[in-house]
């Protein structure tokens, strides 16, 4: 059976949902306390609201369809469609009062992501892509060819700085950016921001929504390690890491992808 796209309807209660999720967390931004989760990463009550309301809130838009989130449910649902939640990417920053992470959620269809959700409450942006529709930003459709800034940065996460440790004889192709949000460094490849980037140990949530970005974009994936389109229903993605590169084409992929292979190596 087809899974169907996304009706209008439930599009519309998406948007609601999401902004609601962004006022409380703008509102909470700066005035509130993290805690750290037993893998050491950092978790706020926000980070639990957030979960909680979009969950409830996907219940209701697609009752049919199973959820996997970061504060959740980490098991990929049995149903054909269902929905990948990281309610707070970038915890870190927004618990050190640093202005940059994104609510991330992609509905994936047959293993593979549909549409995706992508939302930066404090730059107020709001990317939807839709698999092979293509992508809009704040209801403004983005045309692929437009971002042919040429751009000599590449974003690293913290945990591929080591790579730079490994190879200190050889210059890095490009200028680093750290953002300190996985999704947000692969949302940077998309929009033309870096030709590049390396990601060392995200997990599903931290890329499903991005994912399609880049693919809706013409961007190029290469995974290292784990390929997202081998997973199971049922499988625990607790532990799961998905390293890979990002790159504007296949040519920057080329370029990085002595220096991702480094991720690797023990």
């Amino acid at each position: 059976m087809k899974h169907p796209n996304l009706t209008n309807n439930q599009l519309n209660k998406l948007d609601s949902l999401f902004e609601l999720v962004s006022q409380r967390q703008i509102n909470d931004f700066g005035n509130i306390s993290a805690s750290n989760k037993s893998d050491g990463s950092l978790i706020t009550s926000c980070d639990l609201w957030s979960d909680k309301t979009i969950v409830n809130g996907l219940a209701s838009i697609a009752p049919d369809e199973g959820v996997l989130s970061e504060e959740g449910g980490k098991s990929i649902p049995n149903t054909e469609a269902y929905w990948v939640v990281d309610p707070l990417d970038g915890t870190t920053n927004f618990a050190a009062g640093i202005p940059y992470w994104s609510i991330s959620v992609a509905r994936f269809v047959d293993g593979r992501p549909e549409s995706s959700f992508l939302i930066i409450p404090t730059l107020k942006k709001k990317f939807v892509s839709i698999k092979g529709k293509g992508v809009w930003l704040n209801n403004k459709k983005i045309d692929p060819n437009q971002n042919n800034y040429q751009s000599e940065c590449i974003s690293l996460c913290s945990r591929s700085i080591k790579i730079l440790q490994k190879n200190p004889n050889s210059v890095f192709p490009g200028k680093i950016r750290l953002l300190g949000v996985s999704s947000l460094n692969l949302t940077s490849v998309a929009m033309g921001q870096t030709f590049g980037a390396i990601e060392s140990t995200p997990k599903i949530w931290d890329i499903a929504a991005a994912w399609l970005l880049l693919e809706e974009l013409n961007c190029s994936i290469e995974w290292l390690e784990t390929d997202p389109l081998n997973l199971v229903s049922g499988e625990d993605l607790s532990n799961v890491n998905f390293p890979l590169i990002a790159g504007r084409s296949t040519e920057k992929i080329k370029i990085l992808k002595p220096w991702g292979n480094l991720l690797l190596e023990k």
